[in-house]
């Protein structure tokens, strides 16, 4: 970064929307977005003289300022050899299997310390040799994410191009997702689309909400696999598709119709499901991405890939259905 400050930039209407973490790692040239957040929580950037948080949305019209330097190096994602069902590679990307309770990345207020390891991407600095640089020094080869408690496939991107080719396919929403997730209640309808667009929860800032206005556009699609009426309550099986990606989607989709995720006690599942004589639980969520399909982003075939339940949402299924 210059050492010449302040740094004044403008914002042109093409910028208008754009978070101002986001904007800045645009403006700024090699500047990771990892350095850039650690630049506006120690209130070095302004905007229209006022110190402004990450995730400001920007509007037009206003002046940004960069006051100086980060006062310690931006943190770094350290490699850590940490087992991973790696179910597909080559040189431009690897599709791998995440289990529950793995966190995708560390966030950008994490220190060198536990909330820095233990990661998805610690796990894959060590085992793959290189990973684009596109999403910063925290988050290097993510295109996408799966919440902690949700297993499954994801795809990361082991150089710039490949991440930016596939950025793109996920922003076109050319990409095919499906998940399978066990919810409590019977769904009413066999098959349905939900279209709520979806917030941060303005008082629980770890929760999103459809009960906001001017939400981002979500779209996820829903078909019943099995109605389940067992001695611990009504559960419904059902396969999910959806063509956006917001934070926490099918979660909040679901139990915005009445029918949380298996698990899910942020969005108002049971902490235990209780039958006449026993009870059952889930340490996780029962939510799964079950298959991913895209264009290779060098060659342009068609990668489709799948994955099985694992073991732990098997055996709830069957604990469940045999009762």
């Amino acid at each position: 970064m210059s050492e010449r400050f302040p740094i004044t930039i403008p914002v042109a209407p093409d910028d208008v929307g754009k978070r101002l973490d986001q904007f800045l790692a645009s403006r700024l040239g090699h500047v990771s977005r990892a350095r850039v957040q650690q630049l506006i929580s120690e209130e070095k950037v302004l905007v229209n003289d006022v110190a402004a948080k990450t995730s400001l949305k920007l509007r037009g019209g206003e002046i940004v300022k960069v006051l100086g330097n980060t006062q310690r190096p931006p943190l770094k994602a350290v490699a850590e050899d940490i087992p991973l069902d790696i179910v597909y590679e080559d040189e431009d990307l690897a599709v791998i299997n995440k289990p529950a309770g793995m966190m995708v990345h560390a966030g950008a207020g994490a220190t060198d310390d536990a909330r820095n390891r233990g990661t998805l991407v610690n796990a894959l600095l060590h085992h793959l040799e290189s990973l684009s640089s596109a999403g910063g020094d925290l988050r290097p080869g993510i295109v996408h994410r799966l919440d902690k408690e949700t297993s499954g496939l994801i795809v990361v991107a082991r150089n710039d191009e490949a991440h930016r080719k596939l950025s793109a396919q996920f922003a076109a929403r050319e990409v095919k997702k499906k998940y399978v997730a066990l919810v409590h209640g019977w769904v009413k309808k066999d098959s349905g689309t939900i279209s709520q667009g979806i917030s941060r929860d303005r008082v629980r800032r770890t929760r999103m909400t459809t009960r906001l206005e001017g939400g981002r556009v979500a779209v996820t699609h829903y078909r019943v696999v099995r109605r389940l009426d067992t001695e611990f309550g009504k559960f419904t099986l059902l396969d999910v598709k959806i063509d956006t990606g917001r934070t926490h989607q099918i979660r909040v989709h679901v139990a915005a119709m009445g029918n949380p995720v298996v698990g899910d006690t942020i969005y108002g599942a049971p902490r235990q499901a209780r039958g006449k004589s026993a009870a059952i639980s889930l340490p996780r969520n029962f939510l799964h991405s079950a298959a991913l399909e895209f264009r290779h982003p060098r060659t342009g075939e068609t990668i489709a890939l799948k994955s099985e339940l694992p073991r732990e949402l098997r055996e709830f299924l069957r604990n469940v259905e045999e009762d």
